[in-house]
């Protein structure tokens, strides 16, 4: 998709929206991302919640499987609703990236 076919849609999100455009890629072009760590040596260097070894890829696949947010928040209570919203933030930016993650998983 080219940026003139994306503009019309640009144009039509509400203002809490743009906002968050506005985060997801300024994270992207600087390559931090708050609440996720990628730490070489830790689960493989792939994007975890800060201050844990939660992949965000896991939490994706659980996500895909059915578990609710509450669900989630409930079986890992060192969790914040806020770490919630970063890895789908970081999962959209990088959705390949989570992909093969899993499907790495799932061939383990």
């Amino acid at each position: 998709m080219t940026l003139k076919e994306l503009q019309p849609q640009l144009l039509a999100l509400s203002m809490e929206e743009k906002a968050q455009a506005i985060q997801i890629l300024a994270a992207s072009l600087s390559n931090v991302w708050i609440g996720i760590e990628k730490t070489p040596g830790v689960m493989g260097g792939d994007a975890c919640i800060r201050q844990t070894r939660i992949p965000v890829w896991l939490l994706v696949s659980l996500h895909n499987q059915g578990a609710s947010e509450a669900y989630l928040l409930e079986d890992y209570p060192i969790l914040t609703a806020a770490d919630l919203v970063n890895a789908w933030l970081y999962a959209e930016a990088y959705p390949e990236e989570i992909k093969a993650a899993i499907a790495r998983q799932e061939a383990a």
